[in-house]
């Protein structure tokens, strides 16, 4: 067997069904299927898959372990994933479908000119990696069912002048529950969030000790130390803590300033440049905004 990754680029839903060997999506722009109506696939290669369209799975009954965060979890009950246009998604060789549950595919042209065209992009939960899936209660999972069930109805009657306007209504009120079920998930997992608050602490204040990034650290390296995407940390502190990273970062540079202005007569550029900052006037820009006062004005505070 080959061990390859073989990148596929499928640049419409018709391609995908192509790819996976069902007849061509009724609507060009949108489809959605049953896995348990799918044939499996194999392959003796990996497979790297980019698509220039929205996904969204429900998968039930999936055949196979699956990772969140840092954790291992089999998955018998309902799990959520979604992908936005361009995002890399791995197949390996061992793959298998989802034995029940749904996917659906939306092409970015399908939802212009509807409000849920800006909307949708404005869901945290698209940039999350797949092992930062959503996990339903059995509860959730049977709403969720009954609006899947309703979405694939209305895709499954002949189009009229109406069928685009009540799919996208439809999968307006899915992504709705998804926000809700999500909010919920980062509440119910605070625990094992709040060892990741620890984690990300270690790691921020180790990145300003060694200096260690040569620049301030920024949130998309400390996510990938964390081995999670940059927006589920950010949403996950932001539960926490009711900021983000990018806050959480700011807030340490201030608290680090703060103690070299106060216990150090270093200058003030030198204490931007330990700091990670290429300019001072960007340190001082920083500074007063979350201070209101410059660094030199706090120091003098001291004297």
């Amino acid at each position: 067997m080959k061990n390859v990754t073989q990148t596929i680029h499928l640049k419409t839903v018709s391609q995908l069904h192509g790819m996976i060997g069902v007849a061509k999506p009724k609507h060009p722009l949108f489809s959605i299927i049953r896995f348990e109506d799918l044939s499996q696939i194999t392959s003796d290669q990996r497979l790297k898959i980019i698509a220039d369209y929205y996904q969204i799975t429900l998968k039930t009954e999936c055949p196979c372990k699956m990772q969140y965060g840092q954790n291992m979890f089999d998955f018998d009950e309902g799990v959520i994933s979604c992908f936005a246009p361009k995002q890399v998604s791995i197949i390996d060789k061992d793959f298998s479908f989802a034995r029940s549950g749904w996917l659906m595919s939306i092409h970015p042209d399908f939802l212009r000119a509807f409000p849920l065209n800006q909307k949708i992009k404005n869901y945290g939960f698209f940039d999350y990696a797949i092992d930062e899936a959503l996990i339903l209660s059995e509860e959730e999972e049977h709403e969720i069912e009954k609006i899947f069930e309703q979405i694939e109805k209305e895709y499954h009657r002949p189009i009229d002048n109406f069928s685009q306007e009540l799919i996208i209504a439809l999968t307006d009120v899915l992504l709705s529950f998804f926000n809700r079920y999500y909010n919920r998930q980062f509440i119910t997992r605070k625990v094992k969030h709040s060892d990741l608050l620890i984690k990300f602490e270690e790691i921020l204040n180790k990145s300003f000790r060694n200096n260690e990034n040569n620049g301030i650290p920024s949130a998309t390296i400390l996510a990938e130390r964390l081995n999670l995407s940059p927006k589920y940390l950010s949403d996950c502190l932001k539960q926490l803590t009711g900021q983000t990273t990018q806050q959480l970062i700011h807030e340490k540079i201030i608290e680090q300033a703060k103690d070299l202005l106060s216990g150090t007569e270093h200058s003030v550029s030198e204490i931007a440049y330990r700091l990670g900052f290429e300019y001072s006037q960007s340190f001082n820009k920083l500074f007063k905004a979350k201070t209101t006062l410059t660094p030199m004005e706090f120091r003098q505070t001291f004297n």
